[in-house]
Parts: structure tokens; sequence; C-alpha cells
């Protein structure tokens, strides 16, 4: 008897995405996040309601329609919820892709991270057939960024590290939340990290935003930064200058 194929929970699909990597995307979000992120803006992603079944073959029947736009860059990205909590299916998936000659891309915060077995080997299995990861720092100080999002940092900067020393492409990308990551001190503590890393082609600042209060009420879950407003240009103005944003851009274009 054949072993039944591993199955993606899929939460939503998204065909002709422009933010999430290079050129246009197909985006699979998946279900389940270990973190409680207090700005996050897609709540209904941590419980396993309203989810998919997909296998990899049927997701890629749905991907390859849309090929035809993708242009020379675009691809096949996976978001989420937390896409490395399910990193068999993603091994899965991406190794089909890979195949067709699919470029694949990862958003994550990489809460899931670890260099103890299984988990290790299985990762590194995935990054021979990850072309890009969106990589997420929500804070660089490990009291704080439990605060926002429920969990330590420690092991994510390690993966941080880890994708550095193999090699492996990532964007960085920071979500500027005024009062909780705006600080000067913790921006250029930030900085400091991503100097360090090998492997960064892009730097990009994330605007909080307010958009997705609207799920938490729905869902009946309390939204702890009621009040909390947009950062000022001013302020992303000051990010961008501290993280070195326009410098990692230059560089990309070189």
């Amino acid at each position: 008897m054949a072993d039944e194929p591993i199955k993606g929970i899929v939460h939503s699909l998204e065909s002709f995405g422009g933010s999430d990597g290079p050129g246009i995307r197909y985006i699979v979000f998946l279900n389940g996040c270990n973190m409680r992120c207090r700005y996050c803006h897609n709540p209904d992603t941590w419980a396993r309601k309203n989810v998919t079944l997909y296998t990899s073959d049927e997701l890629l029947e749905k991907i390859e329609r849309t090929r035809s736009y993708w242009g020379d860059e675009g691809g096949l990205t996976v978001s989420g919820g937390e896409p490395l909590l399910q990193i068999d299916f993603l091994i899965d998936l991406f190794t089909k892709a890979h195949a067709r000659g699919i470029n694949t891309c990862i958003d994550t915060a990489a809460q899931p991270f670890t260099r103890e077995e299984p988990f290790f080997s299985k990762f590194q299995k995935l990054m021979e057939v990850t072309d890009l990861l969106l990589f997420d720092i929500k804070h660089i100080d490990p009291e704080k960024h439990k605060w926002l999002t429920g969990k330590t940092n420690e092991n994510i900067l390690d993966c941080a590290r880890y994708l550095s020393d193999i090699g492996k492409p990532v964007w960085i990308r920071h979500v500027l939340v005024p009062g909780v990551n705006t600080d000067v001190e913790d921006l250029q503590k930030t900085a400091d990290f991503i100097a360090t890393l090998k492997n960064v082609e892009e730097v990009d600042i994330l605007p909080y935003h307010t958009m997705g209060v609207f799920k938490w009420e729905e869902l009946g879950i309390p939204y702890t930064l009621e009040g909390v407003e947009p950062p000022t240009d001013e302020q992303v103005a000051l990010a961008k200058k501290i993280l070195k944003v326009d410098s990692y851009k230059n560089k990309k274009k070189q």
C-alpha cells in the first residue's frame, strides 16, 4: 500500500502577490503559529479553523496556471502563520516546485528553528530547495521580543546566523511599531546585528498598521495595542537611516 501523500494545512491562497519576494508571486498562506504577536494581522491563522488540506501536487497544479504572469523573477512564496511548523510539507512542495523550475521563497519569523534533531536535518534539506527567505526580526531585545510575541528570540537570531553561514539569501523585514521598537538604541542594535550577516540582500521597514484589528474583534481576542498609531514619516525615515535600508538596495543594484 502506497504511503499517503503529505498534506499542507492551508489557510488561504493569493494568485497575484507583488510584495512577498521578487516579481509576481503565488502565495500560499499556511495555518498555525506558535507566536502571538501583538500586532499580528493574520490572527485567523492561529487556530486550525476554516482551513483546506492540499497535497503538493494539488497546489502546484493551481500555481502553474499563473506562471505566465510571473515574469523573469516571480515564483512561489509560502507564508503564514509560520510555514516552518509544516516543514515536512514544505520540503515536499519545494522539492517538486524546484523540479519544475519554480523559484521558491519562505516568509518566516523562524520561531520553530532549532539545531536539535530531527528539525535541523529537515531544515538543512529544506534550504537545498529554497531560493530566498523573507526573514522577520520582530525585536532585537530578547525580553522585549517575548513581551511583543510571547517568545524570546535567541533561536531566531541563531537561525539568521546559520543562514548567513550557508550563504542563503535573505530579505530582513522589520515591522516598526511606535513605542515598541522605535527606540534609537534598539534600532541601532538591530542594525549592528544585521551588519554581522553576510547574506542580506534587502532590509525592509514595514510600518505598523491597524488594518487587521477587525480580525481580532471578530475572533473575540483583546487587541493590546489599542490606541497605538502607525509610525510617522519621520520615524520611518529614521529607522531606514539607522538600518541602512538604502545602502542594501544600492548594493543589490551593483
